[in-house]
Protein backbone atom coordinates (compact mmCIF):
# COMPACT_ATOMS: atom_id res chain seq x y z
CA UNK A 1 0.00 0.00 0.00
CA UNK A 2 1.02 3.51 -0.43
CA UNK A 3 1.37 5.51 2.51
CA UNK A 4 -0.15 8.90 2.64
CA UNK A 5 0.44 12.11 5.53
CA UNK A 6 -3.25 13.29 4.45
CA UNK A 7 -5.83 11.06 4.43
CA UNK A 8 -8.47 10.87 2.40
CA UNK A 9 -12.33 11.63 2.90
CA UNK A 10 -15.04 11.63 1.21
CA UNK A 11 -18.59 12.20 1.47
CA UNK A 12 -18.33 14.46 4.51
CA UNK A 13 -18.67 18.01 5.91
CA UNK A 14 -15.82 18.00 8.28
CA UNK A 15 -12.56 16.44 8.25
CA UNK A 16 -9.55 15.71 10.62
CA UNK A 17 -6.67 14.12 9.91
CA UNK A 18 -3.60 13.30 11.88
CA UNK A 19 -3.67 16.31 14.61
CA UNK A 20 -7.45 16.54 15.73
CA UNK A 21 -8.66 18.98 17.41
CA UNK A 22 -8.62 17.35 21.12
CA UNK A 23 -12.34 17.50 21.42
CA UNK A 24 -11.75 14.06 19.18
CA UNK A 25 -9.12 12.85 21.57
CA UNK A 26 -8.89 10.67 24.91
CA UNK A 27 -10.61 8.00 26.82
CA UNK A 28 -13.95 9.98 25.64
CA UNK A 29 -13.01 8.82 22.33
CA UNK A 30 -14.45 10.76 19.36
CA UNK A 31 -18.27 11.41 18.71
CA UNK A 32 -19.78 11.02 15.29
CA UNK A 33 -23.82 12.23 14.18
CA UNK A 34 -25.67 10.50 11.12
CA UNK A 35 -29.60 10.72 10.20
CA UNK A 36 -30.08 7.16 8.44
CA UNK A 37 -32.94 6.83 6.26
CA UNK A 38 -35.83 3.96 6.09
CA UNK A 39 -35.88 5.17 2.33
CA UNK A 40 -33.32 5.74 -0.39
CA UNK A 41 -29.88 6.05 0.42
CA UNK A 42 -28.33 9.68 1.75
CA UNK A 43 -25.85 11.01 -0.61
CA UNK A 44 -23.60 11.62 2.63
CA UNK A 45 -22.37 8.91 4.47
CA UNK A 46 -19.22 8.56 6.98
CA UNK A 47 -16.58 7.09 4.70
CA UNK A 48 -13.56 5.11 5.94
CA UNK A 49 -9.75 6.84 5.16
CA UNK A 50 -6.72 5.19 4.27
CA UNK A 51 -3.19 5.85 6.18
CA UNK A 52 0.39 4.34 6.28
CA UNK A 53 0.51 1.08 8.05
CA UNK A 54 2.03 -2.53 8.27
CA UNK A 55 1.78 -4.42 5.37
CA UNK A 56 -0.95 -7.00 6.59
CA UNK A 57 -2.74 -4.91 8.48
CA UNK A 58 -3.30 -1.84 6.71
CA UNK A 59 -3.84 1.11 8.64
CA UNK A 60 -7.59 2.72 8.14
CA UNK A 61 -9.10 5.52 10.49
CA UNK A 62 -12.47 7.20 10.08
CA UNK A 63 -12.55 10.70 9.36
CA UNK A 64 -13.42 12.35 12.21
CA UNK A 65 -16.69 13.83 10.84
CA UNK A 66 -20.15 15.46 11.43
CA UNK A 67 -22.40 13.56 8.94
CA UNK A 68 -26.19 14.80 9.29
CA UNK A 69 -28.56 13.83 7.09
CA UNK A 70 -32.14 15.66 7.17
CA UNK A 71 -33.67 15.62 4.12
CA UNK A 72 -32.02 17.95 1.66
CA UNK A 73 -31.16 20.18 4.18
CA UNK A 74 -27.27 21.03 4.73
CA UNK A 75 -26.98 23.12 7.74
CA UNK A 76 -25.56 21.62 11.26
CA UNK A 77 -28.94 20.42 13.05
CA UNK A 78 -28.88 18.22 16.00
CA UNK A 79 -29.72 14.38 15.89
CA UNK A 80 -31.25 15.16 18.98
CA UNK A 81 -34.22 16.80 16.78
CA UNK A 82 -35.76 13.73 15.82
CA UNK A 83 -38.59 12.76 14.36
CA UNK A 84 -40.49 11.11 17.10
CA UNK A 85 -42.68 9.71 14.79
CA UNK A 86 -40.71 7.75 12.66
CA UNK A 87 -37.29 7.65 14.23
CA UNK A 88 -34.82 6.46 17.20
CA UNK A 89 -31.68 7.81 18.33
CA UNK A 90 -29.29 4.91 18.92
CA UNK A 91 -25.59 5.17 19.65
CA UNK A 92 -22.80 2.17 19.60
CA UNK A 93 -19.38 2.35 21.09
CA UNK A 94 -16.58 0.98 20.02
CA UNK A 95 -14.21 0.74 23.22
CA UNK A 96 -10.48 0.27 23.43
CA UNK A 97 -10.65 -1.98 26.91
CA UNK A 98 -8.28 -1.61 29.34
CA UNK A 99 -7.18 -5.21 29.58
CA UNK A 100 -5.51 -7.33 32.87
CA UNK A 101 -1.60 -7.47 32.79
CA UNK A 102 -2.43 -11.02 33.22
CA UNK A 103 -5.20 -12.71 32.52
CA UNK A 104 -3.91 -16.34 33.48
CA UNK A 105 -3.26 -14.42 37.63
CA UNK A 106 -5.43 -14.98 40.24
CA UNK A 107 -6.33 -11.64 41.88
CA UNK A 108 -8.90 -10.88 44.64
CA UNK A 109 -12.93 -9.23 43.97
CA UNK A 110 -11.70 -5.94 44.65
CA UNK A 111 -8.66 -5.96 42.53
CA UNK A 112 -10.78 -7.44 39.60
CA UNK A 113 -13.13 -4.55 40.51
CA UNK A 114 -10.85 -1.74 40.63
CA UNK A 115 -9.86 -2.70 36.94
CA UNK A 116 -13.49 -3.33 35.57
CA UNK A 117 -13.83 0.17 36.99
CA UNK A 118 -11.82 2.10 34.74
CA UNK A 119 -13.54 0.39 32.09
CA UNK A 120 -17.24 1.39 33.38
CA UNK A 121 -15.72 4.70 33.94
CA UNK A 122 -15.52 5.24 30.39
CA UNK A 123 -18.18 3.64 29.82
CA UNK A 124 -20.18 6.27 31.95
CA UNK A 125 -18.63 9.08 30.09
CA UNK A 126 -19.99 8.03 26.58
CA UNK A 127 -23.37 7.51 28.17
CA UNK A 128 -23.37 11.36 29.18
CA UNK A 129 -22.19 12.43 26.22
CA UNK A 130 -24.94 10.56 24.02
CA UNK A 131 -27.43 11.62 26.59
CA UNK A 132 -26.73 15.22 25.53
CA UNK A 133 -27.48 14.26 21.67
CA UNK A 134 -30.76 12.49 22.84
CA UNK A 135 -29.69 9.09 22.71
CA UNK A 136 -32.32 6.27 23.88
CA UNK A 137 -30.32 3.24 23.27
CA UNK A 138 -26.93 3.03 23.83
CA UNK A 139 -24.79 -0.28 23.15
CA UNK A 140 -21.15 -1.50 24.71
CA UNK A 141 -19.17 -4.40 22.92
CA UNK A 142 -18.40 -7.55 23.78
CA UNK A 143 -15.68 -8.27 26.60
CA UNK A 144 -15.63 -4.65 27.00
CA UNK A 145 -15.52 -4.42 31.32
CA UNK A 146 -13.46 -7.45 32.20
CA UNK A 147 -11.29 -8.00 29.06
CA UNK A 148 -10.67 -11.89 27.32
CA UNK A 149 -8.17 -14.79 27.47
CA UNK A 150 -8.87 -16.29 30.99
CA UNK A 151 -8.46 -19.43 32.45
CA UNK A 152 -12.08 -20.42 33.74
CA UNK A 153 -10.76 -19.90 37.43
CA UNK A 154 -8.75 -17.09 36.75
CA UNK A 155 -12.14 -15.06 35.13
CA UNK A 156 -13.93 -15.58 38.44
CA UNK A 157 -13.10 -12.76 40.66
CA UNK A 158 -14.53 -11.01 37.47
CA UNK A 159 -18.11 -12.63 37.50
CA UNK A 160 -21.31 -10.94 38.66
CA UNK A 161 -24.12 -12.72 40.31
CA UNK A 162 -26.73 -13.10 37.67
CA UNK A 163 -30.48 -13.41 38.65
CA UNK A 164 -32.96 -14.57 36.16
CA UNK A 165 -35.00 -11.17 35.28
CA UNK A 166 -38.33 -13.21 34.46
CA UNK A 167 -38.30 -14.90 37.78
CA UNK A 168 -37.17 -11.57 39.93
CA UNK A 169 -37.84 -8.01 38.98
CA UNK A 170 -35.07 -6.04 40.37
CA UNK A 171 -33.23 -2.63 39.67
CA UNK A 172 -29.55 -3.04 40.84
CA UNK A 173 -29.05 0.85 41.38
CA UNK A 174 -32.09 1.30 43.86
CA UNK A 175 -31.72 -2.07 45.50
CA UNK A 176 -28.16 -2.23 45.49
CA UNK A 177 -28.11 -4.96 48.97
CA UNK A 178 -30.44 -7.11 47.35
CA UNK A 179 -27.70 -9.71 45.95
CA UNK A 180 -23.98 -10.22 46.47
CA UNK A 181 -21.04 -9.60 43.77
CA UNK A 182 -23.03 -7.42 42.20
CA UNK A 183 -21.22 -4.55 41.45
CA UNK A 184 -20.90 -4.12 37.63
CA UNK A 185 -24.55 -4.48 37.49
CA UNK A 186 -25.47 -2.16 39.72
CA UNK A 187 -23.16 0.81 37.81
CA UNK A 188 -24.73 -0.54 35.08
CA UNK A 189 -28.07 0.59 36.07
CA UNK A 190 -27.10 3.80 37.60
CA UNK A 191 -25.41 4.40 34.63
CA UNK A 192 -29.16 4.07 32.22
CA UNK A 193 -30.73 6.21 35.07
CA UNK A 194 -28.68 8.92 34.79
CA UNK A 195 -28.48 9.27 30.80
CA UNK A 196 -32.14 8.19 30.47
CA UNK A 197 -31.96 5.73 27.93
CA UNK A 198 -31.84 2.04 27.35
CA UNK A 199 -28.38 0.56 28.05
CA UNK A 200 -26.87 -3.03 26.59
CA UNK A 201 -23.73 -4.21 27.50
CA UNK A 202 -21.98 -7.16 28.20
CA UNK A 203 -19.86 -8.86 31.07
CA UNK A 204 -19.30 -12.00 32.68
CA UNK A 205 -21.61 -13.43 35.41
CA UNK A 206 -22.47 -16.60 37.57
CA UNK A 207 -24.90 -19.15 38.82
CA UNK A 208 -24.88 -21.58 41.59
CA UNK A 209 -25.41 -24.78 40.77
CA UNK A 210 -26.45 -28.74 42.79
CA UNK A 211 -24.68 -32.08 42.09
CA UNK A 212 -28.16 -32.82 41.18
CA UNK A 213 -28.56 -30.70 38.55
CA UNK A 214 -26.73 -33.42 35.24
CA UNK A 215 -24.70 -30.15 33.59
CA UNK A 216 -23.65 -28.74 36.74
CA UNK A 217 -19.63 -27.87 36.44
CA UNK A 218 -17.50 -29.51 38.70
CA UNK A 219 -16.53 -26.76 40.81
CA UNK A 220 -20.23 -26.06 41.37
CA UNK A 221 -21.13 -22.75 39.09
CA UNK A 222 -22.50 -21.85 35.68
CA UNK A 223 -20.12 -19.38 33.99
CA UNK A 224 -21.51 -17.24 30.87
CA UNK A 225 -20.84 -14.66 28.77
CA UNK A 226 -23.96 -12.15 29.55
CA UNK A 227 -25.46 -9.59 27.82
CA UNK A 228 -27.47 -7.39 29.96
CA UNK A 229 -30.45 -4.63 29.11
CA UNK A 230 -31.51 -1.77 31.18
CA UNK A 231 -34.23 0.45 30.91
CA UNK A 232 -34.23 4.57 31.31
CA UNK A 233 -35.22 3.56 35.08
CA UNK A 234 -32.02 1.41 35.98
CA UNK A 235 -34.64 -1.60 35.85
CA UNK A 236 -32.96 -5.03 34.23
CA UNK A 237 -35.04 -6.05 31.63
CA UNK A 238 -33.40 -8.73 30.43
CA UNK A 239 -30.14 -10.90 29.65
CA UNK A 240 -29.06 -13.21 27.17
CA UNK A 241 -25.98 -15.72 27.46
CA UNK A 242 -23.77 -16.68 24.56
CA UNK A 243 -24.59 -19.70 22.78
CA UNK A 244 -22.00 -20.18 20.09
CA UNK A 245 -18.73 -19.59 22.15
CA UNK A 246 -16.12 -18.64 20.22
CA UNK A 247 -12.25 -20.51 22.07
CA UNK A 248 -13.78 -19.51 25.15
CA UNK A 249 -13.03 -21.78 27.88
CA UNK A 250 -13.78 -19.23 30.38
CA UNK A 251 -17.51 -20.01 30.12
CA UNK A 252 -20.50 -22.24 29.76
CA UNK A 253 -22.34 -23.02 26.78
CA UNK A 254 -25.93 -22.04 28.46
CA UNK A 255 -28.33 -25.81 28.50
CA UNK A 256 -31.37 -24.49 26.86
CA UNK A 257 -30.46 -21.14 23.88
CA UNK A 258 -31.86 -18.20 24.97
CA UNK A 259 -34.08 -16.86 22.32
CA UNK A 260 -34.05 -13.07 23.88
CA UNK A 261 -35.93 -9.79 22.84
CA UNK A 262 -37.35 -6.61 24.73
CA UNK A 263 -39.77 -4.20 23.78
CA UNK A 264 -39.09 -0.26 23.83
CA UNK A 265 -41.22 2.59 23.94
CA UNK A 266 -39.69 4.53 20.95
CA UNK A 267 -38.95 1.55 18.62
CA UNK A 268 -41.09 -1.33 19.46
CA UNK A 269 -39.07 -5.00 19.72
CA UNK A 270 -35.48 -5.93 19.86
CA UNK A 271 -33.26 -8.56 19.48
CA UNK A 272 -30.17 -9.53 21.05
CA UNK A 273 -27.45 -12.19 20.35
CA UNK A 274 -22.86 -12.00 20.59
CA UNK A 275 -20.52 -11.62 18.23
CA UNK A 276 -20.10 -15.32 16.91
CA UNK A 277 -24.13 -16.39 17.18
CA UNK A 278 -23.95 -14.02 13.94
CA UNK A 279 -22.83 -17.13 12.18
CA UNK A 280 -25.00 -19.73 13.63
CA UNK A 281 -29.10 -20.61 13.27
CA UNK A 282 -29.78 -20.24 17.01
CA UNK A 283 -30.51 -17.69 18.10
CA UNK A 284 -30.10 -15.15 15.24
CA UNK A 285 -31.51 -16.72 12.48
CA UNK A 286 -34.57 -18.38 14.69
CA UNK A 287 -34.92 -14.86 17.04
CA UNK A 288 -35.47 -13.15 13.54
CA UNK A 289 -37.99 -15.97 12.02
CA UNK A 290 -40.01 -16.37 14.76
CA UNK A 291 -40.23 -13.34 17.59
CA UNK A 292 -41.17 -10.56 14.41
CA UNK A 293 -38.03 -8.35 15.62
CA UNK A 294 -36.80 -5.74 13.63
CA UNK A 295 -33.97 -3.90 15.48
CA UNK A 296 -30.83 -6.05 16.88
CA UNK A 297 -28.50 -4.97 19.47
CA UNK A 298 -24.86 -6.67 18.81
CA UNK A 299 -22.10 -6.66 21.83
CA UNK A 300 -19.36 -7.96 19.68
CA UNK A 301 -15.71 -8.45 19.91
CA UNK A 302 -14.99 -9.48 16.39
CA UNK A 303 -11.10 -10.05 14.99
CA UNK A 304 -11.14 -9.00 11.16
CA UNK A 305 -10.60 -11.39 8.53
CA UNK A 306 -10.62 -10.30 4.98
CA UNK A 307 -11.75 -11.23 2.14
CA UNK A 308 -15.15 -12.20 3.42
CA UNK A 309 -15.51 -11.96 7.23
CA UNK A 310 -14.84 -8.54 8.31
CA UNK A 311 -16.75 -7.04 11.33
CA UNK A 312 -18.88 -4.48 9.27
CA UNK A 313 -18.99 -6.54 6.22
CA UNK A 314 -20.83 -9.41 8.32
CA UNK A 315 -23.03 -6.89 10.15
CA UNK A 316 -24.33 -4.86 6.87
CA UNK A 317 -24.64 -8.32 5.28
CA UNK A 318 -27.01 -9.88 8.45
CA UNK A 319 -29.02 -6.33 8.01
CA UNK A 320 -29.78 -6.47 4.72
CA UNK A 321 -30.21 -10.15 4.57
CA UNK A 322 -32.77 -9.94 6.81
CA UNK A 323 -34.21 -6.68 6.25
CA UNK A 324 -33.29 -5.33 9.54
CA UNK A 325 -31.48 -2.43 11.69
CA UNK A 326 -28.75 -4.07 13.19
CA UNK A 327 -27.06 -1.82 16.34
CA UNK A 328 -23.38 -3.62 16.59
CA UNK A 329 -20.33 -2.37 18.96
CA UNK A 330 -17.22 -3.76 18.45
CA UNK A 331 -14.04 -3.75 21.09
CA UNK A 332 -11.22 -1.61 19.70
CA UNK A 333 -7.64 -3.51 19.76
CA UNK A 334 -6.25 -2.58 16.14
CA UNK A 335 -3.13 -5.17 17.28
CA UNK A 336 -5.77 -7.67 17.29
CA UNK A 337 -7.48 -7.17 14.42
CA UNK A 338 -10.19 -6.20 16.48
CA UNK A 339 -12.30 -3.17 15.23
CA UNK A 340 -15.53 -2.32 13.45
CA UNK A 341 -18.97 -1.17 14.53
CA UNK A 342 -21.41 0.57 12.70
CA UNK A 343 -25.65 1.31 13.01
CA UNK A 344 -27.26 -0.18 9.64
CA UNK A 345 -30.03 -0.42 8.14
CA UNK A 346 -30.38 -2.51 5.21
CA UNK A 347 -30.34 0.70 2.92
CA UNK A 348 -27.75 2.90 5.01
CA UNK A 349 -24.65 2.32 7.02
CA UNK A 350 -22.76 4.44 9.94
CA UNK A 351 -19.81 2.87 10.50
CA UNK A 352 -16.16 2.77 11.96
CA UNK A 353 -13.12 0.81 11.44
CA UNK A 354 -9.80 1.97 11.86
CA UNK A 355 -6.59 0.05 12.30
CA UNK A 356 -4.14 3.00 13.30
CA UNK A 357 -5.78 5.09 15.82
CA UNK A 358 -5.77 3.44 19.49
CA UNK A 359 -8.91 5.54 20.55
CA UNK A 360 -12.29 4.37 21.18
CA UNK A 361 -15.38 5.73 19.14
CA UNK A 362 -19.17 6.93 19.62
CA UNK A 363 -21.51 6.89 17.10
CA UNK A 364 -24.83 8.35 17.17
CA UNK A 365 -27.39 7.88 14.53
CA UNK A 366 -31.01 8.68 13.59
CA UNK A 367 -32.26 5.39 12.97
CA UNK A 368 -36.13 4.15 11.44
CA UNK A 369 -37.92 2.36 13.63
CA UNK A 370 -39.72 0.54 10.16
CA UNK A 371 -36.73 -0.25 8.09
CA UNK A 372 -37.11 -0.59 4.34
CA UNK A 373 -35.44 -3.61 2.35
CA UNK A 374 -34.13 -3.25 -1.14
CA UNK A 375 -36.09 -4.21 -4.35
CA UNK A 376 -36.00 -7.64 -5.01
CA UNK A 377 -36.21 -9.77 -8.65
CA UNK A 378 -40.15 -10.01 -8.14
CA UNK A 379 -40.78 -6.21 -6.98
CA UNK A 380 -38.47 -4.81 -9.26
CA UNK A 381 -40.34 -2.50 -12.18
CA UNK A 382 -38.87 -0.53 -15.11
CA UNK A 383 -36.39 -3.17 -16.01
CA UNK A 384 -34.41 -1.07 -19.18
CA UNK A 385 -30.97 -1.57 -18.55
CA UNK A 386 -28.99 -3.30 -20.97
CA UNK A 387 -26.99 -5.69 -18.43
CA UNK A 388 -29.95 -6.79 -16.47
CA UNK A 389 -31.67 -7.75 -20.00
CA UNK A 390 -28.50 -9.92 -20.67
CA UNK A 391 -28.94 -11.17 -17.15
CA UNK A 392 -32.04 -12.35 -17.47
CA UNK A 393 -31.53 -13.66 -21.29
CA UNK A 394 -28.63 -15.79 -19.96
CA UNK A 395 -30.46 -17.37 -17.35
CA UNK A 396 -33.81 -18.25 -19.79
CA UNK A 397 -31.17 -19.92 -21.92
CA UNK A 398 -32.14 -17.33 -24.85
CA UNK A 399 -29.63 -17.84 -27.68
CA UNK A 400 -28.67 -14.66 -27.98
CA UNK A 401 -24.86 -15.11 -28.60
CA UNK A 402 -23.20 -16.90 -31.14
CA UNK A 403 -19.86 -18.70 -30.68
CA UNK A 404 -16.77 -19.16 -33.27
CA UNK A 405 -13.27 -20.50 -32.59
CA UNK A 406 -11.92 -17.53 -31.17
CA UNK A 407 -14.75 -15.08 -29.60
CA UNK A 408 -18.69 -15.10 -28.40
CA UNK A 409 -20.71 -12.42 -30.72
CA UNK A 410 -23.49 -11.30 -28.87
CA UNK A 411 -26.50 -8.70 -29.69
CA UNK A 412 -25.86 -5.27 -30.05
CA UNK A 413 -22.24 -5.70 -31.61
CA UNK A 414 -20.74 -6.99 -28.33
CA UNK A 415 -18.03 -9.09 -28.44
CA UNK A 416 -16.38 -11.32 -25.34
CA UNK A 417 -12.96 -12.61 -25.30
CA UNK A 418 -14.81 -16.49 -24.50
CA UNK A 419 -11.44 -18.23 -24.19
CA UNK A 420 -11.97 -20.52 -21.51
CA UNK A 421 -9.94 -18.82 -18.58
CA UNK A 422 -8.08 -21.35 -16.61
CA UNK A 423 -9.70 -22.90 -13.58
CA UNK A 424 -7.46 -22.84 -10.53
CA UNK A 425 -7.69 -23.59 -6.68
CA UNK A 426 -6.42 -21.04 -4.02
CA UNK A 427 -7.16 -20.79 -0.34
CA UNK A 428 -9.52 -18.46 0.69
CA UNK A 429 -10.81 -17.73 4.73
CA UNK A 430 -9.03 -21.42 5.46
CA UNK A 431 -11.14 -23.26 2.60
CA UNK A 432 -10.06 -24.46 -0.82
CA UNK A 433 -11.72 -22.23 -3.10
CA UNK A 434 -11.94 -23.18 -7.22
CA UNK A 435 -11.18 -19.61 -8.93
CA UNK A 436 -11.54 -18.25 -13.06
CA UNK A 437 -9.19 -14.94 -13.25
CA UNK A 438 -11.37 -12.11 -14.14
CA UNK A 439 -10.17 -10.76 -17.38
CA UNK A 440 -10.33 -7.84 -20.01
CA UNK A 441 -13.26 -5.36 -19.77
CA UNK A 442 -16.25 -7.36 -20.16
CA UNK A 443 -17.36 -10.94 -20.23
CA UNK A 444 -19.24 -13.69 -18.66
CA UNK A 445 -18.09 -16.55 -16.37
CA UNK A 446 -18.87 -19.31 -14.41
CA UNK A 447 -17.59 -22.02 -11.92
CA UNK A 448 -18.52 -24.45 -10.00
CA UNK A 449 -17.55 -26.91 -6.93
CA UNK A 450 -19.66 -29.47 -5.75
CA UNK A 451 -23.32 -28.78 -6.17
CA UNK A 452 -22.94 -24.77 -6.26
CA UNK A 453 -22.18 -23.36 -9.54
CA UNK A 454 -21.58 -19.10 -9.77
CA UNK A 455 -21.80 -16.73 -12.55
CA UNK A 456 -20.46 -13.33 -13.06
CA UNK A 457 -21.78 -10.94 -15.96
CA UNK A 458 -19.34 -7.84 -15.38
CA UNK A 459 -18.22 -5.06 -17.51
CA UNK A 460 -15.37 -1.83 -16.42
CA UNK A 461 -14.63 1.16 -17.92
CA UNK A 462 -11.11 0.80 -17.69
CA UNK A 463 -8.26 -1.91 -17.00
CA UNK A 464 -6.49 -1.91 -14.04
CA UNK A 465 -2.94 -3.45 -13.30
CA UNK A 466 -4.82 -5.70 -10.62
CA UNK A 467 -6.20 -9.47 -11.00
CA UNK A 468 -9.74 -10.17 -10.02
CA UNK A 469 -11.12 -13.51 -10.00
CA UNK A 470 -14.39 -15.49 -9.40
CA UNK A 471 -14.71 -18.26 -6.74
CA UNK A 472 -16.69 -20.70 -5.06
CA UNK A 473 -17.10 -22.78 -2.48
CA UNK A 474 -19.27 -25.41 -1.58
CA UNK A 475 -18.61 -27.40 1.97
CA UNK A 476 -17.64 -27.11 5.32
CA UNK A 477 -15.63 -24.93 6.60
CA UNK A 478 -13.75 -26.41 9.58
CA UNK A 479 -11.25 -23.72 10.94
CA UNK A 480 -11.92 -21.40 13.87
CA UNK A 481 -15.69 -23.22 14.08
CA UNK A 482 -17.45 -25.98 11.85
CA UNK A 483 -20.31 -24.69 9.57
CA UNK A 484 -21.44 -25.53 6.07
CA UNK A 485 -21.24 -22.64 3.36
CA UNK A 486 -22.01 -22.03 -0.12
CA UNK A 487 -20.08 -19.00 -1.39
CA UNK A 488 -20.10 -17.13 -4.86
CA UNK A 489 -17.12 -14.42 -4.38
CA UNK A 490 -15.81 -11.87 -6.74
CA UNK A 491 -12.49 -10.42 -5.07
CA UNK A 492 -9.49 -8.36 -5.63
CA UNK A 493 -6.45 -11.10 -5.40
CA UNK A 494 -3.71 -9.75 -3.34
CA UNK A 495 -0.91 -9.56 -6.55
CA UNK A 496 -1.18 -10.73 -10.00
CA UNK A 497 -0.28 -14.51 -9.16
CA UNK A 498 -2.80 -17.01 -8.93
CA UNK A 499 -1.96 -17.97 -5.39
CA UNK A 500 -2.51 -14.17 -4.09
CA UNK A 501 -6.82 -14.38 -4.88
CA UNK A 502 -8.03 -15.05 -1.12
CA UNK A 503 -5.86 -12.68 0.21
CA UNK A 504 -6.34 -9.84 2.88
CA UNK A 505 -6.95 -6.39 0.57
CA UNK A 506 -8.35 -3.43 1.41
CA UNK A 507 -7.53 -1.13 -1.56
CA UNK A 508 -8.66 -1.40 -5.11
CA UNK A 509 -8.94 0.86 -8.15
CA UNK A 510 -10.94 -1.11 -10.73
CA UNK A 511 -14.58 0.00 -11.06
CA UNK A 512 -17.21 -3.00 -12.09
CA UNK A 513 -20.69 -2.86 -13.23
CA UNK A 514 -21.70 -6.78 -12.53
CA UNK A 515 -24.15 -9.38 -11.90
CA UNK A 516 -23.21 -11.79 -9.55
CA UNK A 517 -25.18 -15.39 -8.97
CA UNK A 518 -25.50 -18.93 -8.15
CA UNK A 519 -27.63 -21.56 -7.88
CA UNK A 520 -27.86 -21.97 -4.39
CA UNK A 521 -29.62 -24.62 -2.14
CA UNK A 522 -30.15 -22.33 1.03
CA UNK A 523 -32.61 -19.37 1.11
CA UNK A 524 -30.56 -18.23 3.73
CA UNK A 525 -27.56 -15.54 1.86
CA UNK A 526 -25.76 -12.99 3.50
CA UNK A 527 -24.45 -10.15 0.64
CA UNK A 528 -20.73 -9.34 1.58
CA UNK A 529 -19.52 -6.29 -0.31
CA UNK A 530 -16.61 -4.15 0.45
CA UNK A 531 -15.08 -1.50 -2.19
CA UNK A 532 -11.36 0.80 -1.26
CA UNK A 533 -10.63 2.08 2.16
CA UNK A 534 -13.13 -1.03 3.86
CA UNK A 535 -16.41 1.10 2.51
CA UNK A 536 -19.58 -0.71 2.66
CA UNK A 537 -21.70 -0.99 -0.52
CA UNK A 538 -25.12 -1.32 -0.65
CA UNK A 539 -26.66 -3.52 -3.99
CA UNK A 540 -28.74 -2.35 -6.08
CA UNK A 541 -30.57 -5.23 -6.18
CA UNK A 542 -31.14 -8.94 -4.83
CA UNK A 543 -32.93 -11.52 -5.49
CA UNK A 544 -33.99 -14.61 -6.72
CA UNK A 545 -34.53 -15.02 -10.25
CA UNK A 546 -35.36 -18.71 -12.37
CA UNK A 547 -33.77 -20.63 -9.01
CA UNK A 548 -30.97 -18.60 -8.81
CA UNK A 549 -29.68 -15.97 -6.12
CA UNK A 550 -28.15 -12.97 -7.34
CA UNK A 551 -26.69 -9.18 -6.54
CA UNK A 552 -26.75 -6.64 -9.02
CA UNK A 553 -24.64 -3.57 -8.51
CA UNK A 554 -23.51 -0.11 -10.66
CA UNK A 555 -21.71 3.16 -10.08
CA UNK A 556 -19.45 1.89 -7.13
CA UNK A 557 -18.53 4.04 -5.00
CA UNK A 558 -14.52 3.08 -4.93
CA UNK A 559 -12.43 0.24 -6.64
CA UNK A 560 -14.54 -3.10 -5.83
CA UNK A 561 -12.37 -5.00 -2.53
CA UNK A 562 -14.69 -7.73 -2.18
CA UNK A 563 -18.67 -8.41 -3.97
CA UNK A 564 -19.61 -12.19 -2.78
CA UNK A 565 -22.86 -14.05 -1.77
CA UNK A 566 -22.06 -15.87 1.40
CA UNK A 567 -24.67 -18.83 1.82
CA UNK A 568 -25.25 -20.72 5.23
CA UNK A 569 -26.72 -24.49 5.10
CA UNK A 570 -27.11 -24.67 8.88
CA UNK A 571 -28.74 -27.97 8.49
CA UNK A 572 -25.22 -29.52 7.36
CA UNK A 573 -23.74 -28.16 10.61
Amino acid sequence: MQSSKKPRCEASRHCFGVGQPERFRGCKGRVAHAHIRGGRRAKSRFMVCIMSGARSKLALFLCGCYVVVLGAHTGEESVAEHHEAEYYVAAVYEHPSILSPNPLALISRQEALELMNQNLDIYEQQVMTAAQKGVQIIVFPEDGIHGFNFTRTSIYPFLDFMPSPQVVGWNPCLEPRRFNDTEVLQRLSCMAIKGDMFLVANLGTKQPCHSSDPGCPNDGRYQFNTNVVFSNKGTLVDRYRKHNLYFEAAFDVPLNVDHITFDTPFAGRFGIFTCFDILFFDPAVRLLRDYKVKHVVYPTAWMNQLPLLAATEIQKAFAVAFGINVLAANVHHPVLGMTGSGIHTPLESFWYHDMENPEGHLIIAQVAKNPVGLIGAGNATGETDPSHTKFLKILSGDPYCEKDAQEVHCDEATKWNMNAPPTFHSEMMYDNFTLVPVWGKEGYLHVCSNGLCCYLLYERPTLSEELYALGVFDGLHTVHGTYYIQVCALVRCGGLGFGTCGQEITEATAIFEFHLWGNFSTSYIFPLFLTSGMTLEVPDQLGWEKDHYFLRKSELSSGLVTAALYGRLYERD
